[in-house]
């Protein structure tokens, strides 16, 4: 069924003078126009110190690296069990052990000094020296 104006069922009809516009609350129409903008001010941050870096970081426990000369020490080991705590009796054994002690101790040693962490980090000892070589900036020249 049509309405009587002959117009289809989703047609605008006119607005009567009586029907007043929905009334918002104030901060509606100022956020709307914008005048909230110029009002507000970007909040004003005062830092209770310097905004620079110190000149050493805190000394943070590294991390244990992999255990090494374990099928060594565990041969030496039982190998005196065997005899008895026998020096004498084990000293091939307790000689592999040595090697492979100097051995890792001189693969740590070459390493690099300047590699990272695993995990992408500087160690707290390489960062203090970096800090030292290069100081922070305090006052302006």
């Amino acid at each position: 069924m049509r309405p009587p104006d002959g117009r289809g069922p989703l047609a605008l009809r006119p607005v009567g003078k009586n029907m007043a516009a929905p009334a918002y609350p104030a901060w509606v129409t100022r956020w709307v126009s914008g005048q909230w903008r110029q009002k507000k001010r970007p909040p004003v941050i005062r830092p209770t110190r310097p905004l620079v870096l110190a000149n050493k970081v805190a000394n943070r426990r590294e991390e244990a690296g992999e255990a090494t000369c374990i099928t060594e020490m565990s041969v030496m080991m039982a190998c005196w069990k065997q005899n008895d705590f026998n020096d004498a009796a084990c000293a091939e054994e307790i000689r592999m052990f040595y090697d492979c002690v100097a051995k890792a101790e001189k693969e740590r040693k070459n390493q690099n000094e300047d590699t990272l962490l695993p995990r992408g980090n500087l160690s707290s000892s390489k960062v203090n020296k970096l800090l030292r070589r290069f100081p922070q900036i305090t006052r302006y020249v």
